[in-house]
């Protein structure tokens, strides 16, 4: 009975905490990536105050260097970005003579009716920029939160003695297992977040070499979204490889680019996920991939993008914090990737089977 009262406490609990994430997702979103980042920094600022600058200085340090990168990246790809826009009447004038022209091939094929033609051009209506004020409002909505990071990040790691007594009067009867805990979730972060940092870098180099080699103006604006879209498992490689096949479809005059460009990207992919990932990340975020799956449809519903990122090193940490109450444990099991086969699954599942067989036989008329 006791069980299962704590197993009610812990599901009213998630159900209010993802009520409470999606209506506060405009503060919690950023202070969410604010810790992340501070995790992140801990060791750059740490090093810095090693070396005797004042706590402050060796953050804002820590901030500007890394800001300073990101504002670089950002220039080179901002600068790619004007320049496709630029080229978008010119593309779509060639989707115009495509489309054109594949509807003059299929009416050989198919017949004159099968397409009105009349409508035969309905799919630029796709291209057309009929939402720009919603568009600028995201935006603009973006880049706040974009700032505001930065500032919770320096406050986060200035105040971090202030959080770690906290810590430590707030459990002063468990204070080794809450150090163990941050520790361990500490490790899960900072881990996930410089293994994806170096993870996508060299992905952004293997795109951008293929794209280079094969001719592609915009090249680093294309291996750049490949590679931050590679963040988001299982479903941003194919959004992002399908706008980089588009495009070398629409800006090539043979199918030989696009096969090509689908073949690399997806051989990229395996390469990633099999020899990149697993030696760069490695098993710190020890989370089987159904967890994965619902974690990222569960971020993407609560905060978007950012949700689809964050939710796999937090559902790590939860995974941990379960893993910590004995009557909590099955479920921290529930998340892991550790398969064990035991005697007692097996003779469950022949059990099952046996009473299955049974219900048959039962059921038979003799």
């Amino acid at each position: 009975m006791k069980t299962l009262q704590s197993t009610a406490y812990f599901l009213v609990i998630l159900v209010f905490g993802a009520i409470v994430m999606k209506e506060g997702a405009f503060i919690l979103v950023p202070l969410i990536w604010g810790v992340f980042f501070a995790f992140a920094l801990y060791p750059m600022t740490d090093w810095f105050e090693r070396k005797r600058f004042p706590r402050g200085l060796a953050i804002f340090t820590s901030i500007l260097l890394v800001s300073i990168i990101g504002f670089g990246i950002f220039y080179v790809l901002l600068n790619q970005m004007v320049g496709l826009i630029r080229e978008i009447p010119e593309i779509g004038e060639n989707i115009k003579g495509k489309l054109h022209r594949y509807y003059d091939e299929l009416s050989l094929i198919l017949g004159e009716g099968f397409l009105d033609p009349d409508h035969k051009t309905d799919l630029l209506a796709y291209f057309r920029s009929e939402n720009l004020n919603e568009t600028l409002f995201s935006t603009g909505k973006s880049l706040t939160l974009i700032g505001i990071i930065p500032l919770y990040t320096f406050l986060l790691l200035y105040y971090k003695d202030f959080f770690a007594e906290f810590l430590i009067r707030f459990s002063s009867k468990n204070k080794e297992a809450v150090i163990h805990w941050v520790s361990d979730s500490s490790k899960v972060i900072q881990s996930y977040l410089i293994g994806i940092i170096r993870v996508t870098a060299i992905v952004a180099i293997l795109a951008g070499l293929f794209f280079y080699l094969i001719g592609v103006k915009f090249f680093i604006l294309f291996a750049a979204f490949i590679a931050i879209m590679n963040l988001i498992p299982y479903v941003g490689v194919f959004i992002s490889s399908l706008f980089a096949i588009l495009y070398v479809f629409l800006t090539t005059d043979t199918l030989f680019y696009p096969l090509l460009t689908f073949a690399t990207l997806w051989g990229i992919q395996l390469f990633e996920n099999n020899v990149i990932t697993p030696l760069v990340v490695g098993s710190k975020v020890k989370v089987n991939a159904l967890a994965v799956i619902f974690a990222i449809l569960i971020g993407g519903w609560l905060w978007g993008v950012s949700g689809m990122v964050l939710f796999i090193p937090l559902i790590g940490v939860l995974k941990i914090t379960l893993e910590r109450k004995d009557n909590l444990k099955p479920f921290g099991y529930l998340l892991s990737d550790d398969v064990t086969v035991t005697e007692a699954s097996e003779n469950f599942w022949k059990l099952l089977q046996r009473k299955i067989s049974s219900g048959k036989d039962g059921n038979r008329t003799p």
